[in-house]
Protein backbone atom coordinates (compact mmCIF):
# COMPACT_ATOMS: atom_id res chain seq x y z
CA UNK A 1 0.00 0.00 0.00
CA UNK A 2 1.33 3.85 -0.93
CA UNK A 3 -0.15 6.06 1.57
CA UNK A 4 1.64 9.58 1.11
CA UNK A 5 3.57 11.16 4.03
CA UNK A 6 4.79 14.94 5.27
CA UNK A 7 6.91 15.60 7.49
CA UNK A 8 4.62 18.54 8.98
CA UNK A 9 5.39 18.87 13.46
CA UNK A 10 2.54 17.64 14.87
CA UNK A 11 3.78 18.43 18.27
CA UNK A 12 4.67 21.47 19.43
CA UNK A 13 8.30 23.21 18.75
CA UNK A 14 10.43 23.90 21.57
CA UNK A 15 9.70 27.68 21.88
CA UNK A 16 6.21 26.72 22.62
CA UNK A 17 4.48 29.33 25.12
CA UNK A 18 5.27 27.37 27.90
CA UNK A 19 8.88 26.06 27.01
CA UNK A 20 10.73 29.22 27.46
CA UNK A 21 9.62 29.46 30.78
CA UNK A 22 11.06 26.01 31.76
CA UNK A 23 14.00 26.97 29.75
CA UNK A 24 14.63 29.89 32.47
CA UNK A 25 14.78 27.46 35.21
CA UNK A 26 17.68 26.00 36.52
CA UNK A 27 18.25 22.25 34.99
CA UNK A 28 18.50 21.23 38.85
CA UNK A 29 14.76 22.83 39.32
CA UNK A 30 13.25 21.37 36.40
CA UNK A 31 11.83 18.44 37.42
CA UNK A 32 10.17 20.29 40.86
CA UNK A 33 8.73 23.00 38.23
CA UNK A 34 7.19 20.26 35.97
CA UNK A 35 6.66 17.41 38.40
CA UNK A 36 3.29 18.37 40.91
CA UNK A 37 3.59 16.08 44.11
CA UNK A 38 0.70 13.21 43.95
CA UNK A 39 -1.30 13.16 46.79
CA UNK A 40 -0.64 9.22 46.68
CA UNK A 41 -4.17 8.10 45.55
CA UNK A 42 -5.58 8.06 42.05
CA UNK A 43 -9.47 8.95 43.44
CA UNK A 44 -8.07 12.55 44.34
CA UNK A 45 -10.15 15.25 42.91
CA UNK A 46 -7.64 17.49 41.16
CA UNK A 47 -7.78 19.94 38.21
CA UNK A 48 -5.76 17.65 36.25
CA UNK A 49 -2.11 19.39 37.33
CA UNK A 50 -1.11 19.86 33.55
CA UNK A 51 2.00 19.84 32.98
CA UNK A 52 3.83 22.89 31.68
CA UNK A 53 1.64 25.88 33.09
CA UNK A 54 -1.79 26.83 34.12
CA UNK A 55 -2.43 27.78 30.50
CA UNK A 56 -1.61 24.84 28.38
CA UNK A 57 -5.29 24.52 27.31
CA UNK A 58 -5.49 27.91 25.40
CA UNK A 59 -2.09 27.01 23.82
CA UNK A 60 -0.36 23.60 22.22
CA UNK A 61 -0.16 22.57 19.18
CA UNK A 62 -2.35 22.61 16.13
CA UNK A 63 -2.47 19.77 13.40
CA UNK A 64 -5.53 21.85 11.92
CA UNK A 65 -4.13 22.40 8.10
CA UNK A 66 -0.98 20.52 7.56
CA UNK A 67 1.90 23.36 7.98
CA UNK A 68 3.86 23.95 10.27
CA UNK A 69 2.07 26.26 12.84
CA UNK A 70 2.69 29.95 12.26
CA UNK A 71 0.72 31.74 14.73
CA UNK A 72 -0.76 35.07 11.86
CA UNK A 73 -4.52 37.02 12.20
CA UNK A 74 -5.33 35.16 9.24
CA UNK A 75 -4.55 31.58 11.17
CA UNK A 76 -6.45 32.27 14.05
CA UNK A 77 -9.39 33.29 12.05
CA UNK A 78 -9.56 30.71 10.10
CA UNK A 79 -11.30 28.61 13.23
CA UNK A 80 -11.51 24.47 13.07
CA UNK A 81 -15.14 22.73 12.68
CA UNK A 82 -13.95 21.05 15.67
CA UNK A 83 -11.31 20.39 18.14
CA UNK A 84 -9.63 16.65 19.56
CA UNK A 85 -7.31 16.09 22.09
CA UNK A 86 -6.28 12.76 22.25
CA UNK A 87 -4.46 11.57 25.35
CA UNK A 88 -1.67 8.77 24.93
CA UNK A 89 -1.51 6.78 28.33
CA UNK A 90 2.22 5.92 28.98
CA UNK A 91 4.51 5.38 32.17
CA UNK A 92 7.71 7.06 32.92
CA UNK A 93 10.21 4.42 31.60
CA UNK A 94 8.64 4.08 28.23
CA UNK A 95 10.39 6.97 26.93
CA UNK A 96 11.30 4.84 24.12
CA UNK A 97 8.07 3.96 22.98
CA UNK A 98 7.04 7.47 23.23
CA UNK A 99 9.82 8.69 20.90
CA UNK A 100 8.65 6.27 18.35
CA UNK A 101 4.99 7.33 19.17
CA UNK A 102 6.12 10.84 18.02
CA UNK A 103 7.27 10.11 15.01
CA UNK A 104 4.35 8.16 14.45
CA UNK A 105 2.38 11.00 14.55
CA UNK A 106 4.83 13.43 13.33
CA UNK A 107 5.41 12.24 10.06
CA UNK A 108 1.09 11.21 9.08
CA UNK A 109 -0.46 13.00 6.54
CA UNK A 110 -1.66 16.66 7.30
CA UNK A 111 -5.04 16.49 9.04
CA UNK A 112 -7.63 18.30 6.84
CA UNK A 113 -8.43 22.41 7.61
CA UNK A 114 -11.80 21.39 9.40
CA UNK A 115 -10.06 19.48 12.17
CA UNK A 116 -7.59 20.38 14.98
CA UNK A 117 -6.02 17.86 16.88
CA UNK A 118 -4.02 17.83 19.79
CA UNK A 119 -2.14 15.05 21.86
CA UNK A 120 -0.82 14.62 24.72
CA UNK A 121 1.24 11.77 26.70
CA UNK A 122 -0.66 11.23 30.02
CA UNK A 123 1.23 10.15 33.04
CA UNK A 124 0.16 9.89 36.42
CA UNK A 125 3.06 11.33 39.76
CA UNK A 126 6.19 10.65 38.82
CA UNK A 127 8.27 9.44 41.98
CA UNK A 128 12.20 8.16 40.69
CA UNK A 129 14.13 11.49 40.45
CA UNK A 130 15.81 10.34 37.79
CA UNK A 131 12.47 9.36 35.81
CA UNK A 132 11.02 12.85 37.27
CA UNK A 133 14.38 14.34 35.88
CA UNK A 134 13.81 12.66 32.04
CA UNK A 135 10.54 13.67 31.88
CA UNK A 136 10.67 16.81 33.10
CA UNK A 137 13.40 17.68 29.51
CA UNK A 138 10.63 15.66 27.68
CA UNK A 139 8.55 18.38 28.61
CA UNK A 140 10.77 20.67 28.36
CA UNK A 141 11.70 19.97 24.15
CA UNK A 142 8.12 18.74 23.23
CA UNK A 143 5.37 20.42 25.36
CA UNK A 144 3.13 17.06 25.01
CA UNK A 145 2.87 15.87 28.59
CA UNK A 146 0.44 16.15 30.70
CA UNK A 147 1.10 15.34 34.46
CA UNK A 148 -1.81 14.19 36.58
CA UNK A 149 -2.36 14.00 40.40
CA UNK A 150 -2.83 10.10 41.08
CA UNK A 151 0.10 7.24 41.76
CA UNK A 152 0.76 5.09 38.24
CA UNK A 153 -1.23 2.23 37.04
CA UNK A 154 -3.02 0.96 34.23
CA UNK A 155 -6.32 -0.49 35.88
CA UNK A 156 -6.70 1.51 39.22
CA UNK A 157 -8.44 4.75 38.13
CA UNK A 158 -5.92 6.38 35.52
CA UNK A 159 -8.11 6.87 33.34
CA UNK A 160 -10.85 7.92 35.03
CA UNK A 161 -8.62 10.74 36.45
CA UNK A 162 -8.10 11.50 32.97
CA UNK A 163 -11.62 12.15 31.85
CA UNK A 164 -11.91 13.93 35.22
CA UNK A 165 -9.29 16.13 34.95
CA UNK A 166 -9.52 17.13 31.56
CA UNK A 167 -12.33 18.99 31.90
CA UNK A 168 -10.91 21.51 34.11
CA UNK A 169 -7.17 21.59 32.80
CA UNK A 170 -8.87 22.95 29.47
CA UNK A 171 -12.07 24.82 30.68
CA UNK A 172 -11.26 27.95 29.20
CA UNK A 173 -10.69 26.32 25.87
CA UNK A 174 -12.76 23.24 25.61
CA UNK A 175 -12.52 20.60 23.39
CA UNK A 176 -15.22 18.76 21.37
CA UNK A 177 -13.81 15.41 21.65
CA UNK A 178 -11.55 13.60 24.18
CA UNK A 179 -9.89 10.29 22.88
CA UNK A 180 -8.18 7.89 25.54
CA UNK A 181 -5.58 6.17 23.92
CA UNK A 182 -2.14 3.56 24.86
CA UNK A 183 1.33 4.18 23.83
CA UNK A 184 1.10 0.29 21.52
CA UNK A 185 -1.60 2.33 19.30
CA UNK A 186 -0.90 3.88 15.82
CA UNK A 187 -3.48 6.20 15.82
CA UNK A 188 -4.12 7.70 11.55
CA UNK A 189 -5.10 11.57 12.76
CA UNK A 190 -6.59 12.49 9.29
CA UNK A 191 -9.05 9.01 9.39
CA UNK A 192 -10.15 9.63 12.66
CA UNK A 193 -10.85 13.12 12.16
CA UNK A 194 -12.49 12.37 9.05
CA UNK A 195 -14.94 9.51 11.36
CA UNK A 196 -15.69 12.10 13.59
CA UNK A 197 -16.87 15.41 10.94
CA UNK A 198 -20.20 14.06 10.91
CA UNK A 199 -20.75 13.13 14.03
CA UNK A 200 -22.99 14.90 16.73
CA UNK A 201 -20.96 17.29 18.71
CA UNK A 202 -22.77 16.05 21.88
CA UNK A 203 -23.52 12.67 23.27
CA UNK A 204 -20.91 10.78 21.93
CA UNK A 205 -19.19 7.33 22.53
CA UNK A 206 -17.14 5.66 19.74
CA UNK A 207 -14.19 3.18 19.33
CA UNK A 208 -13.96 -0.42 18.47
CA UNK A 209 -16.95 -1.61 19.82
CA UNK A 210 -17.49 -4.86 21.89
CA UNK A 211 -20.30 -6.77 23.43
CA UNK A 212 -20.65 -7.98 26.88
CA UNK A 213 -24.47 -9.56 26.83
CA UNK A 214 -27.29 -8.86 24.41
CA UNK A 215 -26.33 -5.09 23.57
CA UNK A 216 -23.31 -5.15 20.82
CA UNK A 217 -22.13 -2.05 21.35
CA UNK A 218 -21.98 -1.93 25.27
CA UNK A 219 -18.28 -1.04 25.38
CA UNK A 220 -15.28 0.32 23.43
CA UNK A 221 -12.00 -1.43 23.62
CA UNK A 222 -9.68 0.37 25.70
CA UNK A 223 -6.81 0.44 22.39
CA UNK A 224 -8.47 3.60 22.14
CA UNK A 225 -12.02 5.69 22.11
CA UNK A 226 -13.63 9.24 22.02
CA UNK A 227 -16.11 11.12 23.92
CA UNK A 228 -17.53 14.20 23.07
CA UNK A 229 -16.63 16.87 25.61
CA UNK A 230 -20.19 16.55 27.07
CA UNK A 231 -19.31 13.41 28.42
CA UNK A 232 -15.80 14.06 29.43
CA UNK A 233 -17.70 16.73 31.84
CA UNK A 234 -20.23 14.54 33.00
CA UNK A 235 -17.27 12.15 34.16
CA UNK A 236 -15.64 14.51 35.93
CA UNK A 237 -18.41 15.80 37.76
CA UNK A 238 -20.02 12.61 38.74
CA UNK A 239 -19.02 12.12 42.36
CA UNK A 240 -21.12 8.56 42.19
CA UNK A 241 -18.09 6.64 40.64
CA UNK A 242 -16.14 7.79 43.27
CA UNK A 243 -18.41 6.77 46.10
CA UNK A 244 -19.47 3.21 44.89
CA UNK A 245 -14.87 3.20 44.42
CA UNK A 246 -16.05 2.04 40.81
CA UNK A 247 -12.57 2.89 39.32
CA UNK A 248 -10.97 -0.79 40.01
CA UNK A 249 -10.74 -2.81 37.16
CA UNK A 250 -10.81 -3.10 33.77
CA UNK A 251 -10.73 0.44 32.29
CA UNK A 252 -12.72 0.20 28.91
CA UNK A 253 -14.93 -1.72 30.86
CA UNK A 254 -15.60 0.56 33.89
CA UNK A 255 -15.87 3.56 31.50
CA UNK A 256 -18.76 1.63 29.36
CA UNK A 257 -20.47 0.64 32.79
CA UNK A 258 -20.43 4.35 34.10
CA UNK A 259 -21.90 5.59 30.98
CA UNK A 260 -24.10 2.84 30.50
CA UNK A 261 -25.86 3.54 34.40
CA UNK A 262 -25.63 6.90 33.48
CA UNK A 263 -27.84 6.63 30.05
CA UNK A 264 -25.01 8.79 29.01
CA UNK A 265 -23.09 8.48 25.27
CA UNK A 266 -26.53 7.40 23.40
CA UNK A 267 -24.82 8.46 19.79
CA UNK A 268 -22.84 5.32 20.17
CA UNK A 269 -20.71 4.53 17.22
CA UNK A 270 -17.85 1.68 16.35
CA UNK A 271 -15.57 1.56 13.59
CA UNK A 272 -14.56 -2.26 13.34
CA UNK A 273 -12.88 -3.22 11.34
CA UNK A 274 -10.85 -0.48 10.88
CA UNK A 275 -10.12 -0.17 14.75
CA UNK A 276 -8.23 -3.79 15.10
CA UNK A 277 -5.54 -5.60 16.76
CA UNK A 278 -2.63 -6.46 15.35
CA UNK A 279 -1.88 -10.40 14.97
CA UNK A 280 0.89 -12.08 15.97
CA UNK A 281 2.17 -12.52 12.21
CA UNK A 282 1.39 -8.91 11.47
CA UNK A 283 -0.47 -9.63 8.26
CA UNK A 284 -3.59 -7.87 8.92
CA UNK A 285 -3.32 -4.36 8.32
CA UNK A 286 -5.76 -2.71 6.37
CA UNK A 287 -5.47 0.63 4.34
CA UNK A 288 -8.50 1.96 5.40
CA UNK A 289 -7.04 1.84 9.15
CA UNK A 290 -7.97 4.20 11.69
CA UNK A 291 -6.43 2.80 14.65
CA UNK A 292 -3.88 -0.71 15.00
CA UNK A 293 -3.37 -1.94 18.26
CA UNK A 294 -0.51 -4.10 19.79
CA UNK A 295 2.21 -2.81 18.76
CA UNK A 296 4.10 -3.89 21.30
CA UNK A 297 7.46 -3.88 20.25
CA UNK A 298 10.09 -2.09 17.69
CA UNK A 299 9.86 -5.01 15.04
CA UNK A 300 6.08 -4.38 14.99
CA UNK A 301 5.75 -0.68 15.03
CA UNK A 302 8.37 -1.08 11.77
CA UNK A 303 6.06 -3.49 10.43
CA UNK A 304 3.48 -0.61 10.29
CA UNK A 305 5.43 2.33 9.67
CA UNK A 306 6.39 -0.09 6.35
CA UNK A 307 3.08 -0.85 5.43
CA UNK A 308 1.90 2.83 5.96
CA UNK A 309 4.73 3.67 4.07
CA UNK A 310 5.69 6.42 6.66
CA UNK A 311 9.36 7.08 5.08
CA UNK A 312 7.64 7.81 1.64
CA UNK A 313 9.15 11.58 1.97
CA UNK A 314 12.62 10.90 2.59
CA UNK A 315 14.85 13.29 1.60
CA UNK A 316 17.50 11.84 -1.43
CA UNK A 317 21.11 11.90 0.63
CA UNK A 318 24.58 11.17 -0.11
CA UNK A 319 24.59 10.66 3.64
CA UNK A 320 22.23 7.71 3.70
CA UNK A 321 20.54 5.36 1.70
CA UNK A 322 17.94 3.81 3.45
CA UNK A 323 14.62 2.47 2.21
Amino acid sequence: MKTSSSSQALFPAASSLCTPYLLLVPLGLLAAVVVIPSLGSSHVRSDGLGVLCPSLGTDGYSVASGAEKVVSTAAAAAQPEFRLLVGVLTTPKRRERRDIVRLAYALQPPVPAYARVDVRFVFCGVDDPVDRMLVALEAARHGDVLLLNCTENMNDGKTHQYFSSVPRVFAGAPYDYVMKTDDDTYLRVAAMAEELRPKPRDDVYLGYGFAVGDDPMQFMHGMGYVVSWDVATWVSANEEILRHNDTHGPEDLLFGKWLNIGHRGKNRYSLRPRMYDLNWVMDNFRPDTVAVHMIKDNRRWAAAFRYFNVTAGIRPSNLYHLP
